[in-house]
């Protein structure tokens, strides 16, 4: 089971969008897929189609995580009861009681609980986990259970500094709690073609990230905020600029995994 966080130190650059894109590319790779909604907006589970009931949310499960059976909390995305997919794509549900753990000040005991809320199921190749834009209590929960992190940013000057230090806090992060965390790669997301702006910042994301940097980048699409508005796969919403950005986060994913498998080979060698 890998597990993937995605993460941001600044927030509207699409890192929801960003998760949900790879969780529509693993649907549609039969990948069977649990995103983690860590945000107390806890708009991945809405994105995602899932109904509040009676389940537990994330956050009740991390209040209590060698007790929570995740397994039996989890709920399923609207998108395969749908009919889009009969694959699996599982929920845990988001919501704001997590933000009691927000907290600049966890210790190493709080930094463990999503970890063993997740020891509790062997179900998934893929746990996506939706961070919140910020380095406190629950970001660093996050990665403490994850093997990699995956960072979003859009091409602007604010965001390129944020991925700067958030690459920081990754490394001083591994030295302190997590040895074998690894930064996946960062993802450009909302690229708009046609800005000089967007060019040169993408050409100093190059330079100061090399491989990094992950291929292909995401560009603007206008009608996102309508899929996402209407609980929906990109991959089974009409119209080409769907198609396209569906084919973009296949190819994502699969260089996303791709680099995961890199990295479990040099770790055995």
């Amino acid at each position: 089971m890998q597990v993937v966080s995605i993460s941001s130190l600044k927030g509207g650059v699409g890192k929801t969008s960003v998760t949900t894109g790879l969780a529509s590319a693993a649907l549609a790779a039969g990948i069977p897929t649990l995103v983690v909604d860590l945000d107390p907006h806890a708009d991945a589970t809405t994105a995602l189609g899932v109904q509040p009931g009676s389940k537990l949310d994330i956050g009740r499960m991390l209040k209590s995580p060698r007790k929570a059976r995740i397994q039996e909390n989890v709920a399923g995305s609207s998108w395969v009861s749908n009919g889009s997919s009969d694959g699996t794509l599982d929920v845990a549900v988001g919501s704001a009681f997590t933000g009691i753990y927000d907290r600049p000040d966890l210790g190493r005991r709080d930094l463990r609980r999503l970890s063993a809320v997740l020891a509790g199921t062997t179900a998934y190749e893929l746990v996506l986990v939706d961070c919140p834009p910020s380095l406190n209590g629950l970001t660093r929960m996050a990665w403490s259970a994850s093997d990699r992190v995956v960072l979003v940013a859009e091409p602007g000057l604010f965001s390129v500094a944020g991925t700067e230090r958030t690459m920081r806090a990754i490394q001083l992060f591994r030295q302190e709690f997590a040895p074998n965390l690894a930064p996946a790669g960062i993802v450009a997301n909302r690229v708009r073609t046609g800005s000089a702006e967007h060019t040169f910042r993408l050409a100093e994301m190059e330079s100061m990230f090399g491989e990094l940097l992950l291929t292909p980048h995401i560009p603007e699409q206008a009608n996102w905020q309508q899929i996402q508005g209407a609980a929906h796969s990109v991959h089974h919403w009409p119209g080409d600029s769907a198609k396209n950005s569906a084919k973009l986060f296949d190819a994502l994913l699969q260089n996303l995994l791709e680099g995961q498998s890199a990295l479990r080979d040099r770790r055995q060698r």
